[in-house]
This record gives structure tokens, C-alpha cells and sequence, in this order.
């Protein structure tokens, strides 16, 4: 994923709630958004996109309406292109609600052009001639072939005064230690973030930082006075409620920090706002803290009290041995925040490790996916709160016993029936891929869920291939079967030649799948091309119209599966008026008059005993007909014609065989 928000500016020295100087005021904040494809992600089941835009509606409501904002986005318009970056507002008097709209109103699409939008926000602040701040906050890497650590550094030499704070928002070691980069060679700040809370943290701290020491107005500290009440011991990552009284800003602090830090130190926190109790996450690591109250103005301590931090009993029960991919059922005890986790991951990992995992919530029991790899595992209950690891077990992946049964060989296209024994998980996968396939390959499949038989389409191309067992877990594969494909032997026929926009009888041999294609299409189109078409379903024969332009086509039996073709007809389109003959030689006048008689002759024929000359409207059925005269030994009759004008058939049947021998249009006018 890419970042979930950015922003680069003088953040607080172009606030006015935090007593700065006339001179700060004038420095610019552009907030830089990273609209990424990737921030549609999730952490805890809410989009990355959904927790950045919440985090910054929030911290724009804090700040003062004197603040100069902009807001630049990049990635929100088209997918993959580099250079998509917008100034969405330029920096200026804060409008709060103008701000909020424009990034919820932000779609993530495209790529992540990390350090060109950093150059741009702070060209936009022109950052040579005055002081400028960035704040990035990111959930990814630079995706655009550029290095932000090249950039930074040359910022911070071109610059009045440029530094960048670094948010790494819900990144792995490896993408923090890209990041980090940037804050330090700018003199800035860099702080991990996992979450929303601590995304929340992470911002009120670095905003804390920006804050000069020079710019405060202290207060008498006699004319301020505030009690805090809290509990002497609380356990490690455990929530625990607070009280204070004598609230001098909504926007001080409440925090907890380790015993004697630094007074400006801000952790874990809330804002005093208008309440006088609270509730904060004690710190992961047991020790001695102090609960303070904080002033926004200054960061002075105005009163504290001592907490300590006690290690918390946690038990984990599980299986001893469990088979690779299957899910477990595990227990615990002692929740002590409902954010914790409970996770499966190799024995010694580090401890901050998280893989397939739930969250402890208000239970004291779940289920969890085995490894797809054999070997040993730790179940694990981890604070959430730094992530400490409080309570383990060791579990044994051993490797699942699965066998597939299915066909030796199979046509081309055609659905096949097979079995497996000893369904390891429902999502697990049952495919069939080309011999050799690498271990992770999964094309035509279908879900085990609680069955132990199936049906898969074999692949269209001829040749070795695999059915196989797949988990879904690492998609490892656990059992596998030998499956030829061999060519399907089709014959399919039409009428040789038919007129254009006609109806065309097709028939062909046996159908392989009941989805494949009857089409016709131009003699020599690229293979697996479908025009005009039916499917096979179950039968062997159906009709299409001819194509209304004259010319050579096909008439193709298809595979649904890959679309290759495995059997095909010429048929020749001629003009709708063209006579066709199948061996009759019928021959008649093209025109006549309303209800002349004309001579109609012949010089073949077909064999069977009832064969006639009929006269049908051009758009009857073959076998419909207007007169009809059984055919004469001097192969010539005369037909008396319709008075209605029109287009008329003069054909030669062979009624016997259900033959159409010949045919030629009378157009009475």
C-alpha cells in the first residue's frame, strides 16, 4: 500500500492556537494525499483511505482557522501514470469544511509518485525563499522508479529552512527504513503507526515538535491548578479511566509517559476537551510512568500522578499438533484489550511478527488457519500496545494427508468428474494446470468446501496436465493426478452455399461441453473468433442467419474453453435473389407478370420417390408451399403465378428425403 495521508507545510506556525509569532503565521501547510490504489486496503476491516480521511477530519477541526492549508493529491485520476499529481487547494486561509469535502471526495486509483509530490508541495511553498515543514504520512514506497532520500537531502541544502516528519503508517521494517531517510536528513522526526489511534498519535506528536520554544507565552504557574485521580498500578497494554479536574484548554493533553521523561514528551494521549475523565492504554513494557496533564501552550506538566506498569497473566491453549492450512480452535485467558492479538507464526519469530491472527475483542476463544509450510509454530497472545508477546504455545504443523482421483484421459473442452479425500479446508482449491506448473498456479478450479467430488472444464490445448490439490493457505500443493487432454474428433456440416441474411441449417457429430460455440464466421478469421453464434448445448444441430455480405465463411464448432476451434464447413454467401441448385439443374424465368404462367425445367434430380416442383412466398419454409406438382418425365412443367407482385421460390424437393435440390426466385411485378 501507498501513503494513507501526507502532509507538507510550517503546520503549527501557521496556526493561531498555539501563540505563535506573526512571523510563523506566514509559513504555509500542504497537506499531500496520497490516493494510491492500494490505501483501498484494510487494517481491522476499515479501509486505509476511510481511517486517513477520518484522522484528518479530526486534526483539521483542531486546528486554528488562521492556519494556511493546501492540499495536494496524487494518484486520484488515472492508474499507472506517474505524473498524476494536482494542487486540490492552494495554501491559504483554512476553511475547514472546504477541506474535509475535498478529501472525501478523493478516489484512490493509480500509482504512488512519492517523491514527485513532495518536490511539488514544496515548490508550491516555495520553499528556497521561506521556511518550509513536510509531514508525510505513508503506508508505501516510492512506486515511480525516484529516490525520496536523494530528494530530501537536496531540499534541505536548497532550502531556507526545510524538514520533513515521516508518519509510517502501517509499514513493514523494511518500508519504515526507506522512509526514515527523509526525516533524517532533513532534521525532522520519523514515527511508526499501526492504526488509526496511533496515526492520531503520531500527528498530535510530530505537530508537538514543530512547536518552537521561543514563540510560547508562559503562563504563571500558580495561576493554574489541576488534580488528577488514576488507578497506582495498572497492567501492561490494559485500558484504565482517569479523572482530572480544573481543565484549563480543551486542547491540553492527558498522557502517560515513562517516569522522569522529558517534559514535552507526548505518548500515548487524548485532548481534555470538555470532559474531566478518560481512558488511556497503559504502555506495553512494565515499568514506573507518570499519568500528566499536559498544557497545550508551552507543553508544561501541571500535575502527574505515578502509575506503575505490572506484567499481565495471559494463558494460550491450543492443539499440540495441527495439519498444514487446516483452521484450529485455541482458547485463552486474562483479554487485556480487545485490540490484541492472537497469532500463528514461526517458532523464535521476532516479536513483533503478526500473521494469520484475529483479534482477542470481548472472547476467550477462536479459530486460526495453520501454516501451509510443516514445522513449528508459536501460538501467540501480543499486546497490541507495543506489541509485546505475553503468552505462548507451541503448536506442530505437520503435513496433510490428500489424495485426487480423477480421469487418465480427457477431450479437450469437456467437464470431467473426479475425487479427493481428506478436505483439509473449505477454501482450498481442486484445479487442473499444465504438467510442471508452478506450485501456486491455480486456473480452472473450484472451492472444497465440505465436499469430497467435483467437476472441472478440461483446459482447450491438448497436451499433460495435473489435477491437483491446492491449499489456500501458502497454496501449497498436497496431492496431484496425471490428466492427458486429447484432441475431441468433431464433424460439423451446413448447406455448402445459402443466400445472404438466409436461415442456415448446421449439424455436427457429438457435442463436448454444452457451452461451446456454433458460429459462422469470414473463411480464414484468427482461430477461436465468434460472430454470429449458438451454443451447443445438448443437442447436434441448430440454425443461424448467413451473414448479409457475399463472400467465403466458415462455419466453426468452437470450444467454450479457450475458444479453439475443432471442427469447421465452408459455406459460400451469394446475393438474396441467386439461384442455388443441389443437383436439381432448376432453371426458371427471374420476372413475370401478376398471373402469367411460366416454364419451369430441370436436369437432375434426387432419388426419392416423391419428388415435386413447388412455388412458395420467399419467405416460407422449405417444405411450405403455394402449388406443388410431382415432377414429369420431360423434366418441364409450367406454374401458373400469383396475381399478388412480390418475391416468389420456385424450388425442386425431394420429398422422401427431406431435401432441398434446387431453388430459384420469381419476381412477379
Amino acid at each position: 500500500m501507498k501513503t494513507g495521508t501526507v502532509a507538507l507545510a510550517s503546520w503549527a506556525m501557521a496556526t493561531g492556537l498555539l501563540g505563535a509569532t506573526a512571523a510563523m503565521a506566514a509559513e504555509d501547510v500542504v497537506i499531500v494525499y496520497d490516493a494510491s490504489g492500494s490505501m483501498w486496503g484494510q487494517i481491522d476491516g476499515t479501509a486505509k483511505v476511510q481511517i486517513a480521511r477520518d484522522v484528518l477530519s479530526d486534526l483539521v477541526e483542531d486546528w486554528d482557522a488562521g492556519t494556511q492549508l493546501g492540499l495536494v493529491a496524487y494518484g486520484h485520476r488515472n492508474k499507472g501514470d506517474c505524473r498524476d499529481i494536482e494542487t486540490l487547494i492552494a495554501p491559504g486561509p483554512l476553511d475547514k469544511k472546504t477541506f474535509i469535502e475535498r478529501v472525501n471526495g478523493i478516489r484512490p486509483v493509480g500509482k504512488t509518485p512519492l517523491t514527485a509530490a513532495v518536490q511539488h508541495a514544496a515548490e508550491l511553498m516555495v520553499f528556497r525563499d521561506t521556511p518550509a515543514t513536510v509531514v508525510l504520512i505513508s503506508d508505501g514506497v516510492e512506486t515511480c522508479n525516484a529516490d525520496p532520500c536523494a530528494l530530501s537531502a537536496q531540499l534541505a541544502q536548497q532550502g531556507v529552512q526545510f524538514k520533513a516528519h515521516v508518519v509510517g503508517f502501517d509499514l513493514d521494517s523494511e518500508g519504515q527504513g526507506e522512509l526514515a531517510c527523509i526525516a533524517e536528513n532533513t532534521g525532522g522526526v520519523f514515527v511508526p503507526a499501526s492504526n488509526a489511534v496511533e496515526l492520531k498519535e503520531a500527528l498530535d506528536l510530530i505537530q508537538a515538535t514543530m512547536i518552537p520554544a521561543e514563540t510560547v507565552s508562559e503562563p504563571e504557574p500558580e495561576l493554574l491548578e489541576v488534580a488528577l485521580t488514576a488507578p497506582e498500578q495498572v497492567t501492561n497494554g490494559a485500558t484504565f479511566e482517569f479523572s482530572w479536574s480544573g481543565t484549563i484548554n480543551g486542547q491540553d493533553f492527558l498522557t502517560i509517559v515513562p517516569m522522569g521523561a522529558d517534559e514535552r514528551t507526548i505518548e500515548s494521549h487524548l485532548r481534555a476537551k470538555d470532559n474531566s475523565e478518560g481512558r488511556l492504554t497503559a504502555p506495553g513494557t512494565p515499568g514506573l510512568y507518570e499519568l500528566r496533564y499536559v498544557l497545550e501552550e508551552g507543553r508544561r506538566v501541571l500535575a502527574s500522578q505515578t502509575i506503575e506498569v505490572v506484567e499481565a497473566e495471559v494463558t494460550v491453549s491450543g492443539p499440540e499438533q495441527v495439519t498444514n492450512g487446516a483452521t484450529f480452535e485455541f482458547s485463552w485467558s486474562g483479554t487485556i484489550n480487545g485490540q490484541d492479538f492472537l497469532t500463528i507464526v514461526p517458532m523464535g519469530a521476532d516479536e513483533r511478527t503478526i500473521e494469520s491472527h484475529l483479534r482477542a475483542k470481548d472472547n476467550s476463544e477462536g479459530r486460526l488457519t495453520a501454516p501451509g509450510t510443516p514445522g513449528l509454530y508459536e501460538l501467540r497472545y501480543v499486546l497490541e500496545e507495543g506489541r509485546r508477546v505475553l503468552a505462548s504455545q507451541t503448536i506442530e504443523v505437520v503435513e496433510a494427508e490428500v489424495t485426487v482421483s480423477g480421469p487418465e484421459q480427457v477431450t479437450n473442452g469437456a467437464t470431467f468428474e473426479f475425487s479427493w479425500s481428506g478436505t483439509i479446508n473449505g477454501q482450498d482449491f481442486l484445479t487442473i494446470v499444465p504438467m510442471g506448473a508452478d506450485e501456486r498456479t491455480v486456473e480452472s478450479h473450484l472451492r472444497a468446501k465440505d465436499n469430497s467430488e467435483g467437476r472441472l472444464t478440461a483446459p482447450g490445448t491438448p497436451g499433460l496436465y495435473e489435477l491437483r490439490y491446492v491449499l489456500e493457505e501458502g497454496r501449497r500443493v498436497l496431492a496431484s493426478a496425471s490428466v492427458e487432454v486429447v484432441e475431441a474428433e468433431i464433424g460439423i456440416s451446413g448447406p455448402g452455399t445459402v443466400r445472404a441474411g438466409a436461415d442456415v441449417d448446421v449439424t455436427w457429430s457429438s457435442t463436448v461441453n454444452a457451452h461451446d460455440f456454433i458460429t459462422i464466421v469470414p473463411a480464414g478469421a484468427d482461430a477461436g473468433t465468434v460472430a454470429d453464434h449458438i451454443r451447443t448445448r445438448s443437442t447436434i444441430q441448430g440454425r443461424l442467419k448467413a451473414p448479409e455480405q457475399t463472400g467465403l465463411y466458415e462455419i466453426r464448432y468452437v470450444l467454450d474453453e479457450g475458444r479453439v476451434t475443432l471442427a469447421s464447413a465452408m459455406l459460400e454467401v451469394v446475393v438474396s435473389n441467386a439461384p442455388i441448385d443441389h443437383g436439381a439443374g432448376l432453371s426458371a424465368p427471374t420476372e413475370a407478370t401478376p398471373g402469367s404462367t411460366i416454364t419451369v425445367t430441370w436436369t437432375g434430380g434426387g432419388e426419392g420417390a416423391d419428388q415435386r416442383i413447388t412455388l412458395a412466398g420467399r419467405d416460407q419454409t422449405d417444405f411450405g408451399w403455394i402449388s406443388a406438382q410431382k415432377i414429369a418425365a420431360e423434366k418441364s412443367i409450367e406454374i401458373t403465378l400469383p396475381n399478388e407482385p412480390g418475391l416468389y421460390e420456385v424450388r425442386f424437393l425431394d420429398l422422401t428425403n427431406q431435401a432441398v435440390l434446387g431453388r430459384s426466385v420469381v419476381e412477379v411485378k
